[in-house]
């Protein structure tokens, strides 16, 4: 049983690195869907909670790319500050949900979603303000949606280790929704303004 245990997580791996795009990036061509379809028949625990722990993973692995170009572009100290906690942060996250998915045989997507993707490309064409701007709009909108995310969790997950993960994770993404919120209201209307005169054709 061991050994064809080994084997299936194998297949797994093979059928996930197989979704690489043909330009040699590790993104899946949809990581998510492709996580998801292996654990339908591998994973030791019920579809709500490994597709808690797929999502979770996606967002986490994005909030640190974003971080990371973030630390490299951002015009505003302050916004890198941001940022570098936000990829210290979910690192560890990540490592904590990777340890929990290992122990109960989930399949995380091993890059980000092609959605992930896409944001990541258009905020690699912008620069100084207007890349601020677009990044602390996007930490808003992103967390918005990663704190229901594990808020719903935290309340109806059945495993008792996603569940303590998401528990205990909640707080550190509430407070990141409301640093991201406060710094991106910070932002001036006249610099909001200048970039979308930047912008207009």
């Amino acid at each position: 049983m061991k050994t064809f245990h080994f084997f299936g997580l194998m297949l797994a791996s093979a059928v996930l690195m197989a979704a690489c795009d043909n330009t040699g990036r590790r993104t899946a061509d949809d990581s998510i869907e492709q996580a998801q379809d292996v654990n339908d028949t591998t994973a030791m625990a019920n579809s709500d909670d490994a597709d808690f722990a797929v999502k979770a993973a996606d967002a986490g692995l994005a909030e640190v790319e974003l971080g990371k170009l973030a630390m490299e572009k951002a015009e505003s100290q302050r916004v890198k500050d941001f940022a570098k906690k936000m990829v210290n942060d979910h690192q560890k996250a990540n490592d904590e949900l990777m340890t929990i998915a290992t122990r109960h045989n989930i399949t995380l997507p091993p890059a980000i979603s092609r959605d992930q993707v896409d944001k990541q490309r258009k905020l690699r064409e912008r620069s100084g303000a207007e890349f601020d701007k677009e990044y602390m709009d996007a930490m808003v909108d992103d967390h918005d949606k990663v704190v229901s995310l594990f808020e719903d969790a935290a309340s109806d997950a059945q495993n008792a280790d996603l569940k303590a993960f998401a528990s205990k994770t909640l707080p550190i993404l509430k407070k990141h929704h409301e640093e991201a919120k406060a710094i991106r209201d910070s932002i001036s209307p006249v610099d909001s303004a200048m970039i979308q005169r930047r912008i207009m054709p």
